[in-house]
């Protein structure tokens, strides 16, 4: 017996180390060899799913879900960064990063239209890769982000996609609450002011789209009884000083937080030191180097980092860090598909400061069946799988491959 194998023994420690492990277990060749492209088709976007493949037949997939029709741009800008990356081993996860900094930083100056692609087009990527990694070890993700503290996520029922069209009323909106409670959830979401133009100025069209507004939430309130959760997400819609009146406005129902009520870190800030209520954002921001001013600005209590929109899988973890060094939570922002959620869902089990995860309700009755094995969500809770990698794999008739 060696000296390292009595050493091990002694503590009752595996005689292989991480690394000898790893080489143990996993194909010998694990570099990248080609790129594909699956969607489904989901009311008017598409779930966008990136899927590469290994020399040596691994698969690993990543959501690139960015409420596109056509993930045209995010597929071009992910073909040039796999480019870069075609023959590179699948633990070369912070070349890619650095590889797609540059082209996300532009991408700030295209418009808002193309920053999403351009983040997606990373991510997607990278969940892929961490999906690959966990394979080729035969762990799932959690494991490789420092190992679970939860076996199950709590979600929130976001049903505002669900509200389409005529259905946008206090009772379109009401009905499918009552529907997501007998669902199981206890937490829910809407964006009651969506039909309000930005540039809205004020007088009495402002003042009676945000009564409009008022009276949903008022709606969704008494469907969902006192006990339950009730968050609201503004998108953006008003400026300081409206914002700091519809917080006021919005007390007696209760809110679990209010979601990017104004855009500007100065203007959530002031809302923020004033609201009876927590807020919450981050949802459009990509990297750390962003979510560093939004934190140390005290534009928020509540960090939502979008797996597929703020860099991935590591980055998620890494945001989670700094949030956690401030005191504050972490509840991703993710109505994706049950690929997007369950890469946000292995992170969020390793997370201390984990609060809660958005889940997209009743967009498709097809959900759960377009995985394999079919997404596991109990009473609004995601059970996290054990399997190796993310866990999933894209079933069911729906998905199409993308040749754009």
């Amino acid at each position: 017996m060696t000296r390292r194998e009595v050493f091990c023994a002694a503590l009752g420690l595996p005689a292989l180390g991480l690394v000898e492990r790893a080489a143990a277990v996993a194909p010998r060749d694990v570099r990248l060899k080609s790129f594909d492209v699956l969607t489904a088709k989901v009311g008017p976007r598409s779930w966008v799913l990136f899927r590469l493949t290994t020399e040596s037949g691994l698969t690993g997939i990543g959501d690139a879900t960015h409420n596109a029709a056509v993930p045209t741009l995010a597929t071009q800008v992910a073909r040039r960064l796999f480019e870069g990356m075609r023959g590179r081993s699948v633990f070369e996860i912070e070349r890619l990063r650095q590889a797609a900094l540059p082209l996300e930083k532009r991408s700030r100056s295209l418009g808002r239209g193309q920053q999403r692609p351009h983040a997606v087009a990373f991510a997607g990527l990278e969940q892929a890769m961490w999906d690959l990694q966990g394979k080729a070890l035969g762990v799932p993700c959690y494991e490789l982000f420092g190992g679970k503290l939860r076996d199950e996520v709590r979600n929130y029922a976001n049903i505002n996609r669900m509200t389409r069209g005529d259905e946008r009323t206090p009772e379109g909106f009401a009905k499918n609450a009552r529907r997501a409670v007998a669902g199981g959830f206890d937490a829910f979401k809407l964006a009651p002011f969506d039909h309000m133009p930005r540039s809205t100025p004020d007088g009495p069209e402002r003042d009676r789209m945000t009564a409009e507004g008022l009276e949903m939430t008022a709606a969704v309130r008494e469907a969902i009884g006192p006990e339950r959760d009730l968050l609201l997400d503004a998108h953006g819609r008003f400026n300081r000083e409206q914002a700091l009146d519809v917080a006021r406005r919005l007390e007696p129902y209760g809110l679990y937080w209010l979601e990017e009520v104004t855009p500007e870190i100065d203007d959530l800030a002031a809302v923020n030191r004033e609201a009876k209520m927590s807020t919450a954002g981050g949802e459009s921001l990509f990297g750390v180097h962003q979510f560093l001013p939004y934190v140390a600005g005290g534009a928020v209590d509540i960090l939502m980092p979008d797996v597929k929109f703020c860099g991935g899988m590591s980055e998620l973890k890494k945001i989670a860090a700094l949030g956690e060094a401030a005191g504050m939570d972490v509840a991703p922002h993710g109505p994706a598909s049950p690929v997007g959620n369950m890469a946000a869902a292995h992170v969020c089990a390793s997370i201390p400061n984990f609060r809660i995860l958005e889940f997209g309700y009743g967009e498709v009755p097809w959900r759960a069946e377009s995985v394999s094995p079919a997404e596991d969500l109990r009473n609004g809770r995601l059970q996290v799988l054990d399997r190796p990698g993310i866990g999933y794999e894209p079933a069911g008739p729906e998905w199409r491959r993308f040749e754009g």
